[in-house]
């Protein structure tokens, strides 16, 4: 029997992406090839990319000024690519995070950032609100999940007439959305979009080309864009994963996917809310569908909950180690049914030893 999975990241894949996946490693194609040893410059792969590309804008409702491109690096390799494309003089940021404190650093390597909002001084456990955003600024920078805090931005803020950066490595594809309201989306592969390797960046092209930096070709977005994403060899099997799972939310539809895992966040935080033993970490109204994160009243008894966990087959539930206590990750591919194992075992915790 398969763990229940509830890492952060990497984390839980459809199953039928990681057997599609399986098969293509040995033969992929009709080639007689694995897709490891076909050219990416060759018709099998070019068309795999095509379709990838495709399906984002298809899911996504993208128009012709918006390009979808896979890179490598990682999501925090954007936390320069960014500023290095988009940031002429001054770019402004809400620090909801980790993730957003890094982003900031970078982005003050290659101009004036202005920090328009901080949740540092009260542990990032909720998303600020009140705020403005200059006007004179090249971009504003957000983002919409935190997976170490278990926060999330449930509306845009109003930025004017400043496009919108958001880097959506763990809620991307989990809710429908519009992505015209936003000048740049990134999102790292390995929580909804399939396995480690490579990051999604979808980019409204009218925003490139107007800092007047120089910019080597790996660094500038324009000749990824021209070479549909293989300026060099890009990472086969890791797009591949994605076009897999492209077709998997497809099939679901983003409304059946919010719609469960709206289900699955319901379910675990109404166990957290309910039962005197644990205590929720994010604030109420900005708690993420994502990543619940939760603490033990007592926790001196945080081993006690962890062994019950494994016993029933629950992985991934420890709190990253820059917070602790505990964290429950929930991606598009985690079903309904693993929830109700890790609620049932926080039951089963409390009449133990409640």
């Amino acid at each position: 029997m398969r763990p229940h999975n509830f890492s952060a990241g990497p984390s839980i894949l459809p199953q039928s992406v990681m057997q599609q996946m399986s098969e293509a490693l040995i033969e992929f194609g009709g080639s007689g090839l694995s897709i490891l040893e076909l050219s990416h410059r060759g018709e099998i792969i070019e068309s795999m990319m095509d379709e990838a590309h495709k399906l984002v804008v298809e899911l996504l409702n993208l128009p012709e000024n918006y390009a979808p491109i896979f890179l490598s690096g990682g999501a925090t390799t954007q936390f320069a690519l960014i500023p290095c494309n988009l940031l002429s003089k001054k770019a402004a940021y809400t620090n909801t995070g980790t993730w957003s404190t890094k982003a900031i650093a970078n982005a003050k390597l290659y101009g004036e950032v202005e920090v328009v909002a901080s949740s540092e001084n009260e542990g990032f456990i909720r998303i600020p609100k009140t705020y403005e955003v200059p006007q004179d600024a090249d971009y504003f920078y957000i983002t919409s999940n935190n997976t170490i805090y278990g926060t999330q931005l449930h509306n845009n803020p109003n930025a004017g007439n400043v496009p919108l950066v958001i880097d959506m490595s763990s809620d991307i594809f989990s809710r429908p959305m519009n992505a015209t309201d936003y000048g740049l989306i990134f999102a790292s592969a390995q929580k909804n979009l399939g396995p480690a390797g490579t990051t999604l960046v979808i980019v409204n092209k009218d925003l490139l080309g107007k800092t007047g930096r120089e910019m080597p070709p790996m660094f500038n977005y324009l000749p990824h864009i021209k070479k549909q994403s293989a300026l060099n060899t890009p990472p086969v099997l890791a797009i591949y994963g994605c076009l897999l799972t492209l077709r998997w939310i497809k099939e679901q539809g983003l409304e059946n996917i919010e719609k469960v895992n709206q289900a699955k966040a319901n379910l675990l935080y109404n166990e957290i809310d309910e039962n005197p033993m644990f205590v929720g970490k994010a604030t109420k109204e900005d708690r993420s569908i994502m990543n619940a994160t939760f603490l033990l009243e007592n926790p001196n008894l945080d081993a006690e909950f962890m062994k019950m966990a494994q016993d029933a087959n629950i992985i991934g539930i420890k709190g990253h180690r820059s917070v602790g206590g505990f964290r429950a990750s929930m991606y598009n591919a985690l079903p309904l049914e693993s929830v109700q194992v890790l609620v049932n075992v926080m039951r089963e915790f409390s009449l133990k030893f409640g």
